[in-house]
């Protein structure tokens, strides 16, 4: 693990079975969440502002915390600042608009699917730059988890017309997620994971300031009442409720549990667990949108599964 200049350095026992369970759970909150933010996408709310909202609102949130708590570990120096400056504002920056501009154009599950590429991404850059031995049994894995997430969105039965934009920024956020995975993989041995992504949504912030000044911002449509659509049309909720489930149980929650499970388990393992979140993603938008949802699909679920499986006997 490659330490971060001028930080100083944690030391924790691994602890693999708590690895795996971090990164479960954050991997079905995220998958939660896509059903979420495409609900606020369609009242108004373009993808720039929500991926915003929740950076500056995750800011708050974790300096908070750390404030509070250990205030000493938002020290930083001037060479670890430049590495935060890129976890922040090109990982964690890239990673939610790429994926928010996805999901505008292309089915959940299509786009999870074509961003899920991202642990085969990590498996590969372990092999190839890294030159770190990758078990047969985690390729086989990955191998199987694509054949899961095809099956899911239906790619092998013409799934229908794909919007090339929507493909572009998809497959952008693979590589995206590959970054942020491999980053916060070197961060974790230095430095806390509350702080490291407080400092990662700083300058994620700072980005978006920049971007689309604040005092811009149409804070008006937060205080819409919108309907949630799907099966859920008659009800309605406010925006505001929205984006606070994006921002804690959608944001600040699994990025915590996914950082932290990285001191547990490799960048490639997170990975192939992670893939849960399209399962969770397929699901969630078929019982509450209503998109489709088959045997093959559900089988497809499955094979995901057993390859999540098969990834932890490879530890």
């Amino acid at each position: 693990m490659i330490p971060i200049p001028g930080a100083e350095p944690l030391r924790r026992a691994r602890n693999p079975a708590l690895g795996y369970l971090m990164a479960l759970a954050a991997a079905a909150l995220f998958g939660v969440n896509g059903t979420v933010v495409k609900v606020a996408l369609d009242d108004g709310l373009s993808a720039y502002r929500l991926a915003e909202l929740r950076c500056l609102a995750s800011f708050v949130i974790f300096v908070a915390i750390v404030a509070a708590t250990r205030p000493e570990r938002l020290r930083t120096s001037r060479r670890e600042l430049a590495y935060l400056a890129v976890f922040g504002a090109c990982a964690v920056v890239l990673t939610q608009l790429l994926y928010l501009l996805a999901i505008r154009r292309l089915k959940i599950g299509v786009a999870l699917v074509l961003i899920f590429l991202g642990p085969l991404l990590v498996a590969l850059w372990a092999r190839f730059v890294y030159r770190h031995h990758v078990r047969r049994r985690i390729w086989v894995a990955l191998g199987l988890a694509l054949v899961g997430l095809g099956l899911i969105v239906n790619l092998f039965g013409g799934g229908g017309k794909l919007s090339t934009a929507g493909v572009l920024f998809a497959l952008g956020g693979a590589v995206a997620y590959m970054t942020y995975v491999l980053l916060a993989e070197h961060a974790v041995g230095d430095r806390d994971p509350v702080s490291l992504l407080g400092w990662g949504f700083l300058f994620a912030s700072l980005f978006w300031a920049v971007l689309s000044p604040w005092w811009t911002f149409p804070a008006h449509v937060v205080f819409r009442s919108t309907s949630l659509g799907g099966h859920l049309a008659s009800s309605h909720l406010p925006v505001w409720a929205l984006a606070a489930w994006m921002i804690v149980l959608g944001t600040i929650i699994p990025f915590f549990l996914l950082v932290s499970a990285l001191r547990h388990i490799s960048a490639t393992s997170a990975g192939i667990v992670a893939m849960l979140e399209p399962v969770a993603g397929a699901l969630l938008a078929w019982a509450w949108l209503g998109e489709s949802l088959d045997g093959v699909q559900l089988a497809g679920a499955a094979v995901v599964l057993g390859a999540i499986v098969l990834a932890q006997t490879a530890r």
